[in-house]
């Protein structure tokens, strides 16, 4: 019995030891989307096309190097982590299951990859959505692994998942109009196909531990470059527009009705279309000169990505857009602000809304 003591002692105190660091750690944040947040996935896919690791990608990023953003520096993420005080969460597929960084945050994001498994076929390799959350999964096994099921489940029901899909099941699936699912449903049997999904998929993470979610909604897709050059004028794509808003308003449903039926479950709908709107309207108000063309001169027929033959824009701070689909640096940054100053998120987490900066001008 004596000699069972020390080992009971230690047993306790490293027990002890697990729950005071999850206690009092940093926010934890898991970050699942597409190429708006995707910090270098989808650079570990060998046959994907959605890759961004070459210049001029990343040339106002740390070290000016391209780190498989699709923009010139930060994504959301990035500046949203750093609000919270917190290392930008690294791409899974760099981490190893014995890697400590995953119990800071993990970024699962991949270019190409939306809510339907079947959106961004063409792109060859991607993580869906539901690919990301398998891979949360393998990282939640690896953390019980680490700190023991209670302490494990502790810290995922703390921390804050960061969710942005939608956009590419529009552009790169239903608007398409050589891909199956623009033919075979309406809009409206589309839209239910998306919420069935989603709604399956959020329940999903919500038993891997997820509480605090949050899903940035989309933002007015029929204003950004490619979608424009669409127009034949200039214009912004009304019809593309009318899309977003019902996505949405049927995506804040969605989460209500999860919340009601899901004990503890926390999810929160980021709504940002009508600033954005702003931005893209009134551009000069945030500090920024043009929104209706990209700082990187693309070619809108070949993907709308910024290659490294391409021409750049003398100031990138002043364009709202980097290339035909993402936003820069600059604007990524008025739109993390939108996000952390919104009274609805700072409920997810007493972490979110301090010191937030308004989404006014720069």
């Amino acid at each position: 019995m004596e000699a069972l003591l020390p080992t009971l002692v230690m047993s306790l105190l490293l027990s002890a030891s697990i729950v005071t660091s999850t206690e009092t750690r940093k926010p934890v944040l898991y970050v699942f989307g597409d190429s708006l947040s995707d910090v270098g996935n989808n650079n570990y896919l060998i046959f994907s096309l959605a890759k961004s690791d070459y210049p001029w990608y990343g040339i106002d990023y740390y070290g000016g190097i391209p780190t498989g953003r699709f923009t010139n520096g930060r994504t959301i993420g990035d500046i949203i982590a750093a609000k919270l005080g917190i290392p930008s969460p690294p791409p899974y597929l760099s981490l190893s299951e014995y890697d400590d960084a995953m119990l800071k945050g993990v970024n699962y994001a991949s270019g190409g990859a939306g809510i339907l498994n079947e959106t961004g076929i063409y792109f060859i390799e991607k993580l869906s959505f539901d690919d990301q959350i398998g891979c949360y999964e393998e990282t939640k096994e690896a953390i019980t692994l680490k700190l023991g099921r209670v302490a494990s489940e502790k810290l995922s029901n703390e921390a804050i998942f960061l969710v942005g899909l939608g956009s590419n099941d529009y552009i790169n699936n239903f608007l398409r109009p050589f891909l199956a699912d623009g033919h075979i449903y309406t809009l409206e049997q589309f839209e239910d196909l998306l919420m069935n999904t989603l709604g399956g998929q959020l329940t999903r993470l919500y038993f891997a531990g997820a509480r605090k979610v949050i899903f940035h909604g989309l933002s007015p897709m029929g204003c950004i470059p490619s979608q424009r050059a669409i127009s034949g004028n200039g214009q912004c794509l009304d019809y593309v527009n009318d899309y977003v808003m019902r996505f949405n308003k049927r995506v804040k449903y969605l989460l209500s009705v999860l919340n009601s039926r899901l004990p503890g479950a926390q999810m929160t709908f980021a709504d940002c279309y009508d600033s954005v709107l702003d931005l893209i309207n009134r551009p000069e108000i945030y500090g920024f000169k043009i929104s209706h063309t990209s700082c990187c001169n693309v070619d809108t027929t070949v993907g709308g990505l910024c290659l490294p033959n391409s021409n750049l824009c003398s100031n990138r701070a002043e364009y709202v857009f980097w290339d035909a689909y993402h936003p820069t640096d600059a604007a990524n940054e008025v739109l993390a602000n939108i996000l952390f100053a919104d009274p609805e998120i700072a409920k997810v987490h007493p972490a979110l809304g301090r010191n937030a900066s308004p989404p006014s001008p720069r």
